[in-house]
């Protein structure tokens, strides 16, 4: 439990389900205790027992310093789709039946359901506003029997109506945005708060290889990039590469950011196990990309090879592949090579 009006709503429905429900937040990073003051004030006007989970070592482990170690390398990370794998179904799961729960909640809209041979499938949300099945597709068969989706059937208005019709407070809270340990948004100012040193500088140039300037340092940038380069050129100035060898940022022209064809590795796939032959399928590369047509073919145990139907802009290494066959989650991977 969050303290927001979804994870709230969630409980709220098992617990008229008639399910033995308990809430349960966890504490991530320093500053996280407002969260759990007001998920355990949402507990108790529910009259369900309230657990504070305390994984801020686990996240910083697993989440931060991964996050970190992304961006000094070039790389754009989703840490949402980290979190949700090894924290949230993960150690979160592991701690529930720890207690004696068998099953957790969370307020994701999304769906479950079995298919004909007994393998559970995650599905879009009915809100596809709303759908948050980008950042899922990591779960595991046993996560995904393990766990409940109370909203997936609903829209985002259905579900304020029941916190209102309900009298609880946050039935209008608005939804947060930003990465949770980093509520201003500056990614580049966490690393060096976190780490507490100053990312080397280092150099842009163009792509015949001409100085262009002095960078911050490849940390403070991302494929596809426009604003905040501080570069005079005939053309507007995007950053089409990333070179972590020689902390050097690549600067060309808009056109320049189209691709076809990528490889994901630390791929999970869910209606199976592997791809025994090439499929084709709608493919996601960012949170906030409708996804394409294209061909995806598993090319070893733990590689995919993905060719657009059409190139795609800023195809960027770190971030997550997400494979879907209409609403149903084929499984994905993270952007190695493009």
């Amino acid at each position: 439990m969050s303290g927001g009006v979804d994870s709230t709503v969630a409980a709220l429905l098992l617990q008229r389900e008639g399910y033995d429900t308990a809430g349960a937040t966890m504490l991530l990073f320093p500053g996280g205790e407002k969260t759990v003051r007001e998920a355990k004030a949402i507990a108790e006007f529910l009259k369900i027992p309230f657990h504070k989970l305390d994984f801020e070592e686990h996240f910083t482990k697993n989440v931060i310093e991964p996050f970190i170690s992304d961006y000094s390398e070039g790389r754009t990370p989703n840490p949402c789709v980290v979190c949700n794998k090894r924290l949230k179904f993960g150690r979160f799961l592991d701690k529930a039946q720890e207690i004696g729960k068998s099953c957790i909640a969370t307020g994701h809209y999304v769906q479950i359901e079995k298919d004909t041979n007994g393998r559970y499938l995650l599905k879009k949300g009915a809100d596809l506003s709303k759908d948050q099945s980008y950042v899922l597709y990591t779960l595991s068969q046993k996560q995904l029997a393990h766990t409940k989706f109370p909203l997936g059937n609903l829209t985002k208005t259905q579900a304020r109506e029941i916190a209102k019709d309900a009298g609880l407070v946050n039935s209008q809270k608005s939804d947060s945005q930003d990465i949770c340990f980093i509520p201003d948004g500056s990614y580049t100012d966490y690393i060096k708060a976190h780490t507490g040193k100053t990312p080397r500088k280092g150099r842009f140039i163009d792509t015949d290889g001409n100085e262009l300037g002095e960078s911050n340092g490849i940390a403070s940038y991302t494929i596809g990039q426009r604003r905040g380069l501080g570069l005079a050129m005939p053309h507007p100035p995007y950053v089409v590469e990333i070179r972590p060898e020689d902390n050097t940022v690549v600067i060309g022209k808009k056109e320049m950011l189209y691709s076809k064809t990528f490889s994901a590795a630390k791929i999970n796939l869910i209606p199976f196990d592997k791809l025994d032959a090439p499929i084709r399928a709608h493919v996601k590369i960012r949170y906030s990309d409708p996804g394409h047509p294209a061909l995806v073919d598993q090319t070893d145990e733990d590689t995919l090879h993905i060719e657009f139907d059409e190139p795609q802009r800023a195809i960027t290494k770190g971030q997550s592949a997400v494979i879907y066959d209409h609403d149903i989650i084929i499984g994905g991977g993270i952007i190695t090579a493009v």
